[in-house]
């Protein structure tokens, strides 16, 4: 974990610890291709620059900021929202606050924005990607953490209406991927290969 340095000396005990503690968020994750590589280095760069992480004011204050994206899956199946401002299908989440843990800020949006709490621990992110917003707030820079939050597609969603103007399960092979994150593809391939890797058998 980063510790201090005399380049975050003005950063408090707390603000070091959340600093910390999404520094070992994207250690956790097994980056996928070149690509991603690239963004969990510079988001690891990033976080020990001593530059703030945390979204103070909207739309975009500071320009780059930390976001928490969670993918609600059955099987082979994602539910994705239908985002008013960025005018595409995207997996709900949300910009994490001072003090709040990247995993507390996916336990609150889930509640937040789909009515309903998950019923199991949140595991370490899947994914990691620094990205270009477009639609009515586009030209910051989001970087964010993709979790996975496991509920049937039964479950009842009561989505915030002021953010979506809908959602809707879509199996993986017809995800909307020109109408979505230039990423989910890429999130969807990890899926599946965690998904085989969790059901091989024993040696």
């Amino acid at each position: 974990m980063s510790g201090w340095s005399p380049r975050n000396a003005h950063v408090g005990p707390d603000k070091l610890q959340q600093r910390a503690a999404v520094r070992h968020e994207l250690e956790s994750i097994e980056p996928l291709d070149a690509l991603e590589q690239q963004h969990r280095r510079d988001a690891l760069a990033w976080i020990d620059s001593g530059a703030p992480l945390f979204r103070v004011a909207k739309p975009a204050t500071p320009p780059q900021h930390l976001v928490a994206y969670f993918a609600v899956i059955d099987d082979e199946n994602i539910l994705l929202v239908d985002h008013r401002n960025a005018q595409l299908w995207l997996p709900p989440g949300g910009h994490v606050e001072q003090g709040e843990h990247p995993r507390e800020t996916v336990v609150r949006e889930v509640r937040e924005e789909l009515g309903f709490s998950p019923v199991h621990e949140i595991s370490a992110p899947l994914m990691v990607t620094c990205t270009t917003t477009v639609g009515l707030t586009s030209g910051h820079t989001d970087v964010s953490l993709w979790y996975v939050i496991h509920a049937p597609r039964s479950q009842p969603i009561v989505y915030d209406s002021q953010e979506f103007n809908g959602t809707r399960w879509f199996e993986f092979s017809e995800a909307p991927f020109s109408r979505s994150d230039p990423h989910l593809a890429r999130f969807i391939q990890k899926l599946r290969d965690a998904n085989k890797v969790s059901r091989s058998p024993p040696p």
